[in-house]
């Protein structure tokens, strides 16, 4: 009897466990992908100077065509590479490509978060690509002089494995011209929640895709017509030029984790549509500043929601620092768009060729009474 009631006890316990087991759902992916540093060399008898030798040569990744293996610093023929993430990095040279397969959950949201500059021409363009979806971005207009630049694309994916791959389409008098990889991140990006008494999704900006923690410039976020699905949920990038997703461990951000840097004047606009009733009056309060990087001047946020605009000056010591705006507009219909944008370009004081501009966060939009 004792033996049958320890056996009934380990079964149970054993179901216990299994089921507790089964209830933790898998943690949602936020990291480098496999090498996604470079920082796994590939074999020295594998590299033909700086050329990588063989299909899978790459650890962990698939390369066609000439993919180079470099180091930062100076290089031959007397030019500089900065590579300010790590040590390493490959550079993609005419119709080259590097790829893998990732597993992932079929029909989430995914973004890649990668470090992308161009090294010759000034007609370089990265196409990144997965089943269903390829988007090209150009690399002619450098938005950090360091090397910084960073971009994030997002995709939904159509099946449990796939293939990402950045390929150089372009063609050099240089085959080894093209761009620069220095780190590649995924995230899952999770469905949005409302924030009670706030009509706007995701208005602080807190959620958007992987941020490098050892070196950021911030990160590009590309417009619609280079990437349908936003990696900052709950937004449109309906601009010629992208916007800046910035975190608060390297910018001054004035509340919470991020806050986006609006850094190609007029031609980087970010908008939301939200849901209205027609005829009500709201008010929509937004918090603008800079990001503490030496950005300075006189500067100017335009919103627009409904027939409404606010033209909102803001003077930047580039010392980081905000203020608060708010338009009262009356809804049109049950939809009404909400957009902001800079109305003039700024670079950083001792550094021209490093673009920046005025920071907005934490964006509500609430009924007025």
């Amino acid at each position: 009897m004792a033996l049958f009631l320890a056996l009934c006890l380990a079964i149970i316990l054993s179901f216990c466990q299994g089921s507790a087991h089964a209830a933790i759902p898998p943690r949602p992916l936020d990291g480098l992908v496999e090498n996604g540093d470079f920082e796994q060399a590939p074999a020295k008898s594998n590299l033909k100077k700086r050329a990588i030798i063989g299909k899978y040569s790459l650890p962990k990744w698939e390369i066609n065509g000439m993919v180079e293996y470099v180091s930062g610093g100076p290089q031959p023929g007397g030019f500089y590479l900065a590579i300010p993430r790590g040590v390493h990095a490959v550079r993609l040279g005419n119709e080259a490509s590097i790829s893998q397969t990732l597993t992932v959950k079929q029909g989430s949201i995914y973004a890649l978060t990668f470090g992308a500059t161009r090294t010759c021409a000034q007609d370089e363009v990265l196409r990144v690509s997965v089943p269903g979806q390829s988007s090209d971005l150009p690399l002619q207009t450098l938005y950090s002089s360091n090397g910084g630049d960073t971009y994030a694309l997002a995709w939904k994916a159509t099946s449990k494995a796939v293939k990402v791959t950045f390929h150089n389409p372009g063609i050099q008098e240089d085959p080894t011209c093209g761009p620069l990889l220095d780190a590649i991140a995924i995230k899952e990006m999770l469905p949005l929640k409302y924030s009670k008494g706030n009509l706007v999704k995701n208005g602080g900006f807190e959620v958007g895709p992987h941020v490098f923690k050892n070196f950021s410039t911030g990160i590009l976020l590309p417009p619609k017509l280079q990437d349908l699905i936003s990696p900052l949920p709950g937004w449109i990038i309906e601009s010629l030029k992208p916007v800046k997703y910035i975190d608060n461990k390297h910018f001054f951000v004035p509340m919470g984790f991020a806050a986006i840097e609006m850094v190609a004047g007029r031609e980087s606009a970010i908008a939301q549509v939200i849901r209205t009733i027609p005829d009500k009056f709201y008010n929509l309060t937004f918090t603008i500043g800079d990001a503490k990087n030496a950005c300075h001047g006189s500067m100017m946020v335009e919103a627009f929601a409904a027939r409404e605009t606010l033209k909102v000056p803001y003077v930047s010591q580039g010392k980081g620092g905000y203020k608060t705006a708010t338009l009262r507009f009356q809804a049109m219909s049950a939809r009404t768009r909400i957009t902001f944008y800079s109305a003039s370009y700024h670079t950083k004081l001792h550094d021209y060729g490093h673009m920046c501009g005025p920071v907005l966060d934490d964006v509500r939009v609430f009924p007025t009474h």
